[in-house]
């Protein structure tokens, strides 16, 4: 059919087939703003475009529709170069992370402001409905709308939203736009999904309905013969390569215990078969043609099922060990099934497939008996955590192709070099016939630290030799994607009656899933960043992790420390009750102090143990605890109206900066031939603004303007190795491995500009804007570099800086929260919520806040509101955005505050520690403690409802 309308305020005529979806319609044309992210449910807003001037989801519409209609998308804002009022406004907030959405956000607040030039924070709210964003947090949308507001009136208007920090530095510490932002928010091509040219083949794969099953039978010729399929791969013609979904490093501590393509399926959603084939539809007819029959097994759900001693074995298979292999090893390979493929530990991780146990481990200091001996009060009480997603606005997604006799891939992902790896073992070829560029990331908080479709691309291609992309619709992300750990902890504790703790027990057991990617490390977590927070001469842990047929898990921000923090501080909060004293004073009577020794991390490790106990070189948690209880009002009365009952809760969190005597990070730098420079930075920036650090930092050392330095960065061709991004390590490896590089290449510019002024190095400094400065004249970088590259020079000027240490840097911080508990209908109400952390010296303070309120948003979404809900026979039923539960900006706290408070640590780059990860530790047991306070119940699961509350309340 043909149809006529103006786009963008362009005529335009074209030949589109019947019933055709605009949003797939628009965004083959280029218009990459137009973005898919809900399976076209329109929930996510991801889609939104202004039809004859009225904001529409573009995903909802077919083309017909469009016919006669005006039609206008985010690339009609601004120009080529030029932002709009909006998209300059979100910049200068700094609301822009992983950016995937925020083209829609920019339209939707145009239009807003088209028709309302003072909106209140309800019609704000009203505008903004049908917009998820995951990373943002929503509270900084309200300081756009401020300032495009003032900037009406007074298009120089200048504020600032944050505080700026270290007078003493140039431009570490002080406030500047992403250096990304603007072509994130003009829509500009820079992900993925606007790299893949219009003949590249589609990968689509048929999954098992059934959590527990074996393939019988399985039939794909009918599909291979359709015209239009390229190939079909099952477990008859795929790598028989055991391998782990988790990108860590190597050798993994993970068990290898998945293979591309199985005979045993082990959850709803598990690889039957793929198709690839040269269009969306010709993939789907085909997978309708694929025969397949089943013999159903009795799922394993739970942690409780799986350690029941008749419960069916999740992985049978033979079992191999590359070191440390168990003396029982043939007993357990007696029974092992060979058609499960193999499974190999590569050194001893605890792990007993045929008890359901992928990992486990134990640890202790002290006595814990004597400890409990010293005690006045014991308790002991269990938590548990739900199922959680992490919802990445772009959904998983990776391009192949081949470029000679070399693979490319385009992957959105935290951990190119794992990619590379992973991809080079499954295929059986060197690593360096694999390319991976990292486009940018729409968000990924651990899911996209794990390997869940670059396998089945990179073979597609290889075997092929077409172009083919593999994108996960929202459903898939439910069903096979990683999701958060599930947990049962245990806590034991026992104090004097003044409130000092005498002993802790913590038994941590969790659930893994079908596979054991991160099953060692995640739980390990529990303990390892809850126990140091409360330093006791007594403690003992205890981590088991279990198979199960529950859809996959793996790494998710915050990484096993939201569960052991949420158990911790619980126990802590009833302890405090028992003995009558304040949660906040037994807080303060047992937490961390700077120069303390952690002596429980001597005995946690992730893989590998610390070689002694670290010390905390760093920790504002005296400040964060004294301003918090200032600004909750913490000791001031509650006021109680009618049924609604008012509570307060806290809870001091912590991460790491990275892991020790494991991680290590690699940058280079070249300088051009003009004075301005090149980095070349293996870290992964995935939405946090990891390229802004290292820019900044590279600006910093080298006193030079920050538009002089570009940044190219997480491609395995034209970088050096950087483990990836998790485990909050950005700012402290990737960032110090850049601080490293540019001393490195100061160190060059000194020695070169103190021969052209024939001066001694000891008397030349590097000076602003990018001069090397003597007692009798001054040289530009611009004549260090003309000399470098002429005929009688030293050589382009190139350095490089690696970074590695021994040492933790810890950020902590702290949550305070005050809520509403209706003891009628069990209705909670999060009225304020305060999250106050100390990143040690924040290098850019507005994306450090912006960091704090989205990952305080996703906390509370899983205290409040989110889970996978599953049915008796164990099939997923949360499957979309909408059913799940994720907060809107509806959702939000009405007072919703994020406070940096500074510390100077000594491993990090200018005293900088890690901000992104630690902000979703501790909104949990906050909220739950503040429900007690209000009236009553002790919520000892989440998420919270209001059943729970009833129940509680002995009325229901």
């Amino acid at each position: 059919m043909t149809i006529t309308f103006t786009l963008n305020g362009r005529p335009q005529t074209l030949e589109c087939k019947l019933g055709e979806n605009v949003q797939t319609l628009l965004h083959g044309m280029g218009y990459h703003s137009v973005r898919n992210s809900d399976d076209g449910f329109g929930f996510a807003g991801s889609d939104v475009i202004l039809l004859n001037g009225v904001l529409k989801n573009a995903s909802l519409l077919v083309a017909a529709q469009l016919e006669g209609k005006e039609v206008q998308t985010a690339e009609s804002l601004g120009q080529w170069n030029q932002l709009s009022l909006v998209q300059q406004a979100m910049i200068d907030v700094g609301v822009v992370q992983s950016g995937y959405n925020d083209p829609a956000l920019a339209l939707i607040l145009t239009q807003l402001l088209e028709t309302n030039t003072q909106p209140n924070r309800a019609e704000i709210d009203d505008a903004l409905s049908g917009l998820f964003s995951r990373d943002a947090g929503y509270q900084q949308f309200y300081e756009v709308v401020e300032l495009a507001v003032k900037r009406l009136k007074d298009p120089e208007h200048k504020q600032s939203f944050a505080p700026e920090f270290r007078d003493d530095l140039t431009i570490v510490g002080k406030n500047c736009p992403k250096i990304d932002s603007a072509k994130m928010v003009q829509a500009k091509p820079c992900y993925v999904e606007d790299r893949i040219p219009a003949n590249a083949c589609v990968v689509k794969v048929l999954r098992s309905p059934h959590p527990h099953a074996w393939i019988t039978h399985l039939d794909v010729s009918k599909a291979e013969a359709l015209p239009g399929v390229v190939s079909v791969i099952t477990h008859l013609n795929c790598p028989d390569i055991p391998y782990t979904p988790g990108g860590q490093s190597a050798p993994e501590p993970s068990p290898l215990d998945r293979r591309m393509f199985g005979q045993k399926m082990r959850h709803v959603g598990d690889r039957v078969a793929a198709v690839v084939a040269e269009s969306l539809e010709i993939a789907e007819h085909a997978l309708t043609l694929i025969d397949v029959e089943f013999d159903v097994l009795t799922p394993v759900m739970s942690i409780d099922e799986a350690r029941a001693a008749e419960a069916p074995i999740i992985h049978n298979e033979p079992i191999e060990y590359g070191v440390g292999a168990p003396d029982d090893l043939e007993e357990q390979n007696a029974n092992a099934d060979p058609r499960e493929g193999k499974l190999i530990v590569n050194f001893p991780i605890g792990c007993y497939p045929r008890k359901n146990i992928a990992a486990s481990v134990r640890g202790h200091i002290g006595d814990l008996n004597k400890g409990f001996e010293e005690a006045d009060v014991i308790i002991e009480r269990t938590y548990e955590s739900k199922q959680v997603q992490q919802l990445p606005v772009e959904t998983h997604i990776c391009y192949s192709y081949m470029d000679g006799e070399r693979l490319v891939m385009h992957d959105s992902t935290q951990v190119p070099w794992h990619v590379r790896r992973q991809v080079a073992k499954i295929l059986g070829i060197k690593q360096n016939k694999v390319h991976i560029v990292k486009e940018r990331v729409g968000g990924g908080y651990g899911s996209k630290q794990d390997i869940l479709l670059e396998d089945v691309c990179a073979w597609a291609t290889w075997t092929t030799g077409r172009p083919v992309y593999f994108h996960h619709t929202r459903e898939e992300e439910f069903i096979c994607n990683s999701t958060r750990h599930v947990a049962k902890v245990t806590v034991k504790l026992g104090a004097t009656k003044d409130g000092k703790l005498t002993a802790i027990d913590m038994e941590f057991r969790a659930n893994t899933g079908p596979y054991g990617n991160h099953a060692l490390t995640v739980p390990s977590n529990g303990p390892a960043l809850s126990l140091p927070l409360y330093p006791c001469d007594n403690v003992d842990f205890r981590v088991t992790t279990y198979y199960s047929n529950i859809c996959p898990t793996g790494a998710y921000q915050g990484y096993g420390a939201p569960k052991g923090n949420f158990a911790l501080t619980m126990a802590m909060a009833e302890l405090a009750e028992e003995l009558g004293i304040d949660h906040l004073d037994m807080i303060e009577t047992n937490r961390v102090v700077e120069g303390q020794e952690l002596k429980i991390l001597a005995a946690i490790g992730e893989g590998k143990m610390p070689t002694s106990a670290p010390k905390v070189h760093s920790c504002a948690l005296k400040e964060i605890l004294r301003e918090g209880r200032k600004l909750i009002e913490w000791d001031s009365a509650k006021q109680a109206k009618g049924d609604w009952k008012v509570g307060r809760g806290a809870a001091i969190i912590q991460q790491k900066s990275g892991i020790p005597d494991i991680d290590q990070a690699n940058c280079s730098i070249k300088m051009a031939s003009d004075g301005t420079f090149i980095v070349h930075s293996g870290g992964a920036d995935i939405g946090t603004g990891l390229d802004t650090v290292v820019s900044k930092l590279t600006a910093e050392v080298l006193r030079c303007p920050m538009d002089e330095i570009t940044i190219h960065s997480g491609d395995t061709d034209h970088a050096p190795f950087d483990k990836g991004a998790y485990a909050s390590s950005g700012t402290c490896f990737s960032g110090n491995a850049a601080k490293r590089a540019a001393e490195a290449m100061r160190e060059k510019i000194l020695k070169c500009g103190a021969e052209m002024l024939a001066e001694p190095v000891e008397d030349v400094d590097v000076v602003a804007p990018g001069l090397v400065k003597g007692k009798t004249g001054e040289v530009s970088y611009f004549d260090i570099a003309h000399k470098a590259e002429s005929g009688t020079g030293w050589g382009q000027l190139l350095a490089t800086g690696c970074f590695t240490t021994s040492e933790f840097a810890f950020p902590y911080g702290a949550n305070f929260a005050e809520v509403s508990v209706n003891t009628r209908t069990g209705e909670i109400k999060l009225d304020k919520f305060h999250a106050l952390l100390d990143c040690g010296t924040p290098v850019n303070p507005d994306l450090a806040l912006g960091q704090i309120y989205g990952a305080s948003m996703r906390a509370i979404g899983h205290s409040m509101t989110e889970e996978l809900v599953y049915d008796d026979n164990g099939i997923p039923l949360t499957r979309d955005l909408k059913s799940y539960g994720a907060p809107m900006i509806g959702d939000i706290p009405t007072e919703f505050k994020a406070v940096l408070v500074p510390s100077d640590d000594p491993v990090g780059p200018y005293g900088a520690k890690s901000i992104s990860e630690i902000g979703v530790n501790g909104a949990a047991p906050a909220i739950a403690s503040a429900i007690h306070d209000a009236c009553g119940v002790w919520l000892r699961d989440w998420h919270f409802t209001p059943e729970k509350v009833l129940k509680g309340l002995n009325k229901l």
